[in-house]
């Protein structure tokens, strides 16, 4: 375990860069300055980051664009015209209508509360354990309106449901972890880097098995807890630093495979 610690150790000091950021959806939310807007434009860029990094990023810059490039503003002063222009919107399985629930849903929340911080930690405590109730509680939360699509409730993912939950384990990540690195955020403060819950993503399961960090055969809610607590054994305080480590290195596992087709 210390050589494997030192390793990835290594490796999140590569690739927990600046440099890292113009590559992945977190830039996204790095066009903005403004809580509200790194808060909506993260979490969508979050939702929608599944297939290639850049065609994630692309269709998230054409939701930003759509919203004015000012996401907070939007979602509280939009017009019927500019709702409607979001129904060209599409990405794989998320649609129109998915795309006008989430605007409902941050409109009626931000007219209540200054951060959505406030709807993630729902039911908080200090246990390191708490992810899988804040999650579920956000989830319930998210689709409390009688109006909530139930083809939308496959976009939110849940403990509850057996969901690794990658996306909104990555959002989370953006979030709450701080450090002078420049690519997470540290916004949010009630919750700690400790309580994180790794973003079990196809890279960091592939490279997590070859090193021995996950046994579990599927990928599930247990599986993402599995693998962070191998590395709570190698940095209890900011065990998901080791994102960075475990991702570069399948992306570049990835990218030495297709060259050398």
């Amino acid at each position: 375990m210390d050589n494997l610690k030192d390793f990835l150790d290594e490796k999140v000091l590569l690739f927990n860069q600046p440099s890292f950021i113009d590559d992945d959806p977190i830039s996204i939310p790095h066009r903005f300055s403004k809580l509200q807007d790194i808060e909506i434009s993260g979490f969508f860029a979050a939702i929608l980051a599944w297939g290639q990094r850049k065609t994630i990023i692309n269709k998230s810059l054409e939701l930003m664009d759509l919203m004015g490039n000012s996401p907070y503003d939007f979602v509280l002063n939009h017009s019927e015209k500019e709702l409607k222009q979001l129904m060209t919107f599409k990405h794989r399985t998320f649609n129109d209508l998915d795309t006008l629930y989430f605007i409902d849903f941050f409109s009626r929340y931000y007219r209540e509360n200054e951060s959505l911080e406030k709807a993630f930690t729902r039911g908080y405590s200090a246990e390191v354990d708490v992810m899988e109730i804040l999650l579920s509680n956000f989830h319930d939360l998210f689709f409390d309106s009688e109006q909530a699509p139930r083809r939308t409730r496959k976009h939110i993912a849940s403990p509850k449901k057996k969901s690794a939950c990658k996306r909104i384990n990555m959002f989370l990540r953006w979030m709450v972890r701080r450090d002078d690195k420049g690519v997470d955020f540290g916004l949010w403060n009630k919750i700690s880097p400790a309580q994180l819950v790794c973003p079990c993503d196809l890279h960091v399961d592939r490279i997590g098995r070859s090193l021995g960090l996950i046994q579990r055969k599927q990928t599930d809610w247990q599986t993402a807890m599995e693998l962070t607590r191998n590395l709570r054994l190698m940095d209890a305080a900011d065990p998901i630093k080791y994102d960075f480590a475990l991702f570069g290195l399948g992306v570049l596992e990835k990218e030495q495979k297709n060259h050398l087709k």
